[in-house]
């Protein structure tokens, strides 16, 4: 295996406290790496002299690149999605919108360029591709799921509803078009999926769906 797979390995000292200090930033300069030369090309190296950090201590938090990189783009995802923050608006509609915060053009490339990697990764390590769902998709289905609840219990949607599958349709696609069609998941392709899919499976007629004002005429 070579260098830009895993990290040497250094004699265990044992019994010492890892130092989490510095994972941010090591993350950080992870995904510096990532967007700039893609996972390939990428190396442990690269990331090493941009976060500043001995390759020894990055070994003991992560064995190989490549679960480095998974953690790194699972927390730019969790940065974008707060469980303990859900919005609450009284409609689910206006929750699932309120979710989905446009960042600035630098961000959301950024993110976007990351989550290309992250499809390169899975294409050669597809054994880890449980772990990339559990790191990045399943916050997102929780975030859905706690959404999809709250309506339920306000009587929006019909206790009947099967909530943990409707969850996932969102997540699902937006999953799809970052990492295969390797598209942005913007604002209006969030619109279409809820008034034309989500929200009439859940029984939420159209009728009963006001306006986005973040979206505006179709081109």
């Amino acid at each position: 295996m070579s260098e830009s797979d895993e990290i040497d390995r250094p004699v265990r000292s044992g019994g010492r406290k890892r130092d989490t200090s510095r994972d941010a930033t090591i993350l950080s300069a992870t995904i510096d790496i990532l967007v700039e030369v893609g996972f390939e090309k990428m190396t442990v190296d690269m990331v090493a002299a941009r976060a500043k950090a001995g390759k020894g201590a990055m070994y003991r938090r992560w064995p190989s690149k490549a679960e480095m990189v998974l953690e790194a783009v699972a927390r730019l995802k969790r940065n974008m999605i707060d469980l303990d923050h859900l919005p609450d608006t009284g409609s689910l509609r206006g929750d699932m919108l309120a979710l989905f915060q446009a960042g600035s053009a630098e961000r959301d490339e950024r993110f976007y360029r990351a989550m290309a990697g992250l499809a390169a990764l899975l294409a050669q390590q597809p054994e880890i591709a449980d772990a990339g769902h559990d790191a990045l998709i399943e916050p997102w289905i929780e975030a859905n799921r706690i959404l999809i609840g709250r309506a339920v219990a306000r009587h929006e949607v019909t206790s009947g509803a099967d909530v943990a599958v409707a969850a996932q349709v969102i997540p699902a696609m937006g999953g799809y078009r970052s990492l295969i069609q390797r598209r942005p998941f913007d604002r209006r392709f969030l619109v279409d999926l809820l008034d034309n899919v989500l929200l009439p499976a859940l029984g939420i007629a159209a009728s009963h769906l006001s306006a986005d004002p973040g979206i505006g005429d179709r081109q």
